[in-house]
C-alpha cells in the first residue's frame, strides 16, 4: 500500500493538521498532529485512526501499525528537539 493514500485516508477521515507515514511490506508507523485526537485516551486514539483503515487490515494490505499521536503545540516542541540534535 502507498503511504500517500494512508495519510489521505487519515487525514480526510480524522481532519488532523498533519499526518506522517513510515514502513514497508504491510507494517506501517503513523504520526497524527491534531489536539482533538491527541484530547482522546490512548484508546481512543487508536480506534479513531485504527476505523479508517479498518479494509486495509482486513486485505492484508497493512499488517501492523504504529501510531504517535502529537497535539500541535507538542509536535512543534518535539520538532525542535529533534532540530536541535
Amino acid at each position: 500500500m502507498e503511504l500517500q493514500e494512508i495519510e489521505r485516508i487519515l487525514k480526510q477521515a480524522l481532519n488532523a493538521d498533519e499526518v506522517y507515514v513510515q514502513g514497508e511490506n504491510a507494517h506501517y508507523g503513523v504520526i497524527v498532529v491534531s489536539d482533538e485526537i491527541a484530547a482522546l485516551s490512548k484508546v481512543k486514539q487508536q480506534q479513531a485512526i485504527y476505523a479508517p483503515l479498518m479494509a486495509h487490515f482486513a486485505s492484508g494490505e497493512i499488517h501492523a501499525l504504529t501510531i504517535k499521536t502529537f497535539s500541535v503545540e507538542k509536535w512543534k516542541r518535539e520538532r525542535m528537539l529533534n532540530m536541535t540534535h
